[in-house]
């Protein structure tokens, strides 16, 4: 179906289907129409790629992937916006919608029953309420997958993209580091939707890595530690972890000067081998 990013198409599909906007869902529908073929095309949307896509809209994006790739499931959680997909998705016999909280969805379970024999990557415009959220989610599940392109609030972009040791990381920025090799495609502008929120946007895709860039023996230990280590950032590390991991101070600063780091760093200023070194030195106290 064209023009799905023409403001008086969309208006009039709303109207026939009784649709009107959630924000507790945090829908901004795309309305620009030079954005979803560049998400498809950066986002692995070809030939031999079956995709996930999370939140659909009015199928703008969903076109685009089905126009490309092999096969697309697309997960919305808005039951309101299915008979509307069954209208704008008509055309194509490689889509199949799924009615669900992409949170509460088995999709190493999708990937096997839908995308046998192909290579899989994700493609959303994701609500910035959840962002974060579903990005740890698709990374934690390690998911066969080859990469996640994301529309999302810039700020948190740029936050995502950032490398550890710089001042705009945070937990889930070494985090998605240790996953991924992430970078930031392009920005959008907030009037490219409707209704236009009070930010502006960018894609970014984050290509999975098949194994981690740092070795720690205890995983669970070591994603503990970052996200204590950020849980107060006006402190510096070492009253960070020894607070909100409950060690003692000087077991702490051990550790930090051991793995040759001054006891005063602050967590925004390592890199994630550092953070890696200073885990394996207290997790061996336990």
């Amino acid at each position: 179906m064209e023009n799905l990013t023409n403001i008086n198409v969309i208006k009039e599909i709303f109207e026939r289907h009784g649709f009107t906007f959630s924000k507790a869902l945090g829908q901004n529908f795309i309305i620009n129409p030079a954005i979803c073929p560049k998400i498809a095309e950066m986002g692995n949307a070809k030939k031999g790629f079956g995709i996930i896509e999370i939140g659909t809209g009015v199928g703008v994006l969903t076109n685009e992937l089905a126009k490309r790739a092999d096969k697309v499931v697309a997960v919305e959680i808005d039951t309101r916006l299915i008979p509307i997909l069954e209208e704008t998705l008509s055309e194509y016999d490689n889509v199949t919608v799924i009615n669900a909280d992409v949170m509460k969805t088995d999709l190493k379970a999708v990937i096997e029953e839908h995308f046998n024999g192909l290579d899989v990557a994700v493609c959303a415009n994701l609500p910035y309420y959840i962002t974060s959220p579903i990005i740890m989610y698709l990374l934690e599940s390690r998911l066969p997958i080859k990469s996640v392109t994301v529309m999302v609030q810039k700020e948190a972009g740029v936050r995502l993209c950032a490398k550890p040791g710089s001042r705009e990381c945070g937990a889930v920025t070494a985090a998605v580091h240790y996953y991924a090799e992430p970078k930031l495609l392009f920005n959008v502008s907030r009037g490219s939707f409707m209704p236009a929120p009070n930010v502006d946007s960018c894609v970014i895709r984050l290509d999975i890595r098949e194994t981690p860039p740092v070795s720690v023996a205890d995983e669970k230990y070591f994603f503990r530690l970052v996200r204590g280590a950020f849980s107060q950032r006006r402190k510096n590390l070492a009253n960070s972890l020894s607070s909100s991991m409950d060690i003692p101070k000087s077991d702490v600063i051990n550790a930090i000067r051991a793995s040759g780091l001054s006891e005063n760093i602050r967590p925004e200023q390592l890199t994630l081998q550092q953070f890696a070194d200073v885990s394996e030195r207290l997790s061996s106290l336990i």
